[in-house]
């Protein structure tokens, strides 16, 4: 794909906030335009703090942004974040627009605040401060492992194992999948069946069904 000039400026952005506040900040770019759902990060700034770099796939909110096209996605300031490997990250995502107001990029923000977090319990646990409830959303490191973390809280949002879910709570699991955009992903069909015990005639089924309901 050739990432033209509406992403220059936002690359020129990306090294000046990653040099502003320093090694802590990564600072990605997506590209939310074509079919290469899977390869979205065209740059990125200090990409250790999530282990990610050009070419890995997207997050959460970019399969939340790629699931409907029409959408106007709203811009999130100041949400929490983490790692696979633990760390807690304060996150910005700042959708790039073409003329018309399309949501054709954006600019992820992910400070590292791990070590600000540990030394809070610290002082919460001295001085017995209140307990933020916010829960951090999780950032994965590839496609793979972010289908991986749908599937868990498509089972977690339904409260039992799949060999013990109905024919409607299965529906219900993969209408959350589906909002999620999971089937955005390349061969994700094959296993969300195998994780549901289902066939693929069973599961698009399903899908035609949640689909029709929906609209």
């Amino acid at each position: 794909m050739n990432h033209d000039n509406d992403f220059e400026f936002a690359k020129r952005i990306a090294k000046g906030l990653a040099g502003q506040f320093g090694s802590n900040c990564e600072v990605v770019i997506h590209d939310l335009r074509g079919n290469d759902h899977e390869h979205s990060i065209i740059a990125i700034e200090n990409g250790y703090v999530t282990g990610r770099s050009v070419g890995d796939g997207p997050s959460h909110i970019v399969l939340d942004a790629l699931r409907d096209n029409d959408a106007t996605p709203e811009d999130r300031i100041s949400y929490l974040t983490k790692t696979s490997d633990g760390k807690v990250l304060k996150s910005t995502t700042l959708f790039i627009r073409d003329d018309a107001g399309k949501a054709i990029g954006l600019i992820g923000i992910n400070f590292d605040i791990s070590m600000f977090v540990a030394f809070e319990e610290s002082l919460r646990g001295f001085t017995s401060l209140g307990v933020s409830n916010q829960e951090p959303e999780a950032i994965s490191g590839n496609v793979s492992d972010l289908l991986d973390e749908l599937l868990e809280h498509s089972v977690a949002l339904i409260g039992k194992p799949t060999a013990l879910m109905s024919k409607e709570e299965k529906m219900r699991a993969i209408k959350f999948l589906d909002e999620r955009g999971a089937f955005l992903v390349t061969r994700s069909g094959p296993k969300i069946c195998q994780y549901f015990g289902i066939s693929t005639f069973t599961l698009y089924s399903y899908l035609d069904e949640i689909r029709s309901e929906n609209k």
